[in-house]
């Protein structure tokens, strides 16, 4: 079972990373200014989900936003981790 949780784990993550890679290159070639737009914008929201993980706790609810951001940031933070450490054919 661990076997088949690690093949699964390894096809999702390179799919994912070669299908926002062939997104760009798509992209790219249609509109370079755009592209560059929506990627510079997901930069800065993980960013900001980043800085949300990071920053010192303060009293009051977190909005959604922010807690979104995080996850986001966590979620990319972790898949690109496992595609680092992986071999993906």
């Amino acid at each position: 079972m661990e076997l088949v949780g690690e093949v699964v784990l390894t096809l999702v993550a390179c799919f994912a990373v070669a299908g926002l890679a062939l997104a760009f290159v798509r992209g790219w070639e249609h509109s370079p200014p755009v592209t560059g737009g929506a990627g510079g914008a997901v930069l800065v929201f993980l960013g900001y989900g980043g800085w949300e993980l990071l920053r010192p706790a303060r009293p009051g609810r977190r909005g959604r936003l922010a807690g979104v951001a995080a996850a986001t940031f966590a979620v990319a933070a972790l898949l690109i981790a496992y595609v680092a450490s992986c071999t993906c054919p």
